[in-house]
């Protein structure tokens, strides 16, 4: 043990590090190492935190009208209402209602578009939707049954240059047969609201009253089935499982139960995909540091030579040898890594009030409302992902170290000395 307390190879070490060297190029590439494993964690703590702010940007504004989960039977449903009950006394559902789906294209004279159209029953779909909330002008009450009113998004608005009040043809992927001969059925609806969720469904995605799309799509049945809420969107998937389980046990026919990962599901993984992708590249500037950390060590073991093998002949054992410098080099590490990660938490917590201090002042906007569905750098940090850049940047830093300790503990204290 040392004067301090410290072990003897964590206090030699130590001292090794922040004492001053001859060799100045050796203290240069040892600060260049600390700065580079720094700004290697701030860099992913950062962009982990970015990318974690766009990946739930994306998941609440689309599974604010997407729903967290499905419940369909083969056919359609005759009395949803009755289905919903049971759906409701799930634990973790929120509530259900009625839809049907189908696609089509919404044509005007300025333009047409290929779009998703769902029927939907304007009470009940308001408890399972944020649309209603979303809306900017019109209303989802207006959609009556008889009246073939139509609410679509703001692109699509914007596209086909309409608002509440004007015309629109929706054409149906069906044809009917005329003694002029097969035409695609079509029906003149009435734009009654406009809705903006900023996401991709503000230019595909049209609503019209349940009983309307039953004889549009000519169903047989009153509904093709439920969409669900529930308490909390990550834990979606159980819950959709629990109604599964549930609605087997009942003669329901045979019902299937989704979630949003899997309608969703290609979505969220290519942001995820691209999260770890972007993440290991930029782990790449982590290990530049470690491979810089072995570079001054050697260089380090080099220049102090003559002093381990006086540290030998006074008892000192190989093993503790090696320590010395696994201490020295990984010390660097981990003053480069709290350094980085620190600074990295702080800016990934505060980087879209920076960002926006940055427009203001000089009056740009990095995400333009009209291009992007943001207006502002959206950023969530989690202690996780710091975590586990600390974690890999330390065990970086350890391995890195090995060699030259080892290199370090061979020196035998007769040839050091010999030519001193």
């Amino acid at each position: 043990m040392s004067a301090l307390g410290l072990p003897l190879p964590l206090f030699i070490g130590l001292r090794y590090l922040k004492a001053k060297r001859r060799n100045q190029f050796i203290s240069f590439v040892s600060i260049f190492s600390l700065l580079g494993m720094a700004f290697g964690c701030f860099a992913l703590v950062v962009v982990l935190s970015v990318m974690n702010g766009f990946d739930d940007q994306i998941k609440r504004r689309i599974l604010s009208v997407v729903p967290h989960g499905f419940v369909e039977q083969p056919g359609g449903v005759d009395d949803w209402a009755g289905l919903s009950k049971h759906v409701d006394e799930v634990p973790g559902v929120v509530a259900s209602a009625p839809y049907i789906e189908g696609f089509g294209l919404l044509t005007r004279s300025y333009g047409i578009q290929g779009i998703q159209v769902q029927g939907i029953e304007p009470v009940a779909e308001a408890s399972v939707s944020q649309v209603a909330e979303k809306m900017l002008v019109g209303s989802l009450d207006a959609l009556q049954p008889g009246g073939y009113g139509i609410v679509i998004g703001r692109l699509l608005a914007r596209y086909l240059g309409v608002t509440t009040g004007d015309k629109v043809v929706l054409v149906l992927p069906q044809v009917s047969i005329t003694p002029a001969g097969a035409f695609p059925r079509q029906k003149r609806m009435t734009v009654v609201g406009v809705f903006e969720v900023g996401a991709k469904q503000d230019q595909s995605l049209a609503l019209i009253n349940l009983q309307d799309a039953q004889k549009l799509y000519r169903r047989a049945r009153a509904a093709d089935g439920l969409r669900v809420k529930t308490l909390d969107l990550y834990s979606a998937q159980q819950t959709m499982a629990a109604i599964q389980n549930q609605l087997a046990g009942k003669d329901a026919g045979e019902i299937t139960a989704k979630d949003w990962s899997q309608t969703q599901g290609a979505l969220f993984q290519a942001v995820k995909m691209e999260k770890v992708v972007v993440g290991s590249l930029l782990m790449i500037i982590v290990a530049v540091a470690a491979f810089n950390i072995i570079t001054s060590l050697v260089l380090m073991v080099s220049d102090k030579r003559s002093n381990i093998a006086v540290l030998r002949t006074m008892g000192m054992a190989p093993a503790q040898v090696m320590l010395t410098f696994m201490a020295q080099g990984t010390a660097v590490g981990v003053i480069g890594i709290v350094t980085g990660c620190a600074l990295g938490s702080l800016v990934g917590i505060y980087i879209g009030d920076i960002v926006g201090w940055v427009e203001s002042i000089t009056h740009t906007n990095l995400f333009d409302p009209n291009v992007y569905f943001v207006s502002k750098l959206p950023s969530v940090w989690r202690w996780q992902d710091t975590l586990i850049v600390a974690t890999a940047g330390l065990a970086m830093s350890v391995i890195a170290t090995v060699y030259p300790a080892y290199q370090a503990a061979k020196i035998h204290p007769a040839e050091a000395l010999r030519y001193d």
